[in-house]
């Protein structure tokens, strides 16, 4: 069963590596639902998510960087090169996993 807005919502704000900016425009836009604060609130939900949400290629520059290598060591660049390969986007972590998922449902947070 596919998860909703909420649900995938949640699962954003459960995730330890969303920054502080996706989970608070992910609170901001939760406590504006059904409120006259709604659109202001997606439309900036929306512009955080498709700011946060780290592009496959992103990773893999940062994850080949001597940085890179010292925080994710080399599995996490192994992996993003195959998730390129497999024809993937993004970043699979939670925060970017629960950004994708949310962002395929981009015009129905923006028209709620």
């Amino acid at each position: 069963m596919e998860k909703t807005i909420r649900e995938l919502t949640g699962d954003l704000l459960a995730a330890p590596s969303a920054c502080k900016e996706i989970k608070d425009a992910a609170q901001n836009y939760l406590d504006a639902v059904g409120t006259e604060k709604e659109a202001d609130a997606a439309k900036a939900y929306v512009a955080e998510m498709e700011a946060d949400i780290m592009p496959i290629e992103g990773l893999i520059s940062f994850a080949e960087s001597d940085m890179g290598a010292k925080v994710f060591g080399t599995n996490v660049l192994l992996h993003a090169k195959e998730r390129k390969a497999a024809g993937e986007k993004y970043c699979d972590c939670p925060a970017c996993a629960a950004c994708e998922a949310l962002l395929a449902k981009k015009e129905e947070i923006l028209t709620e």
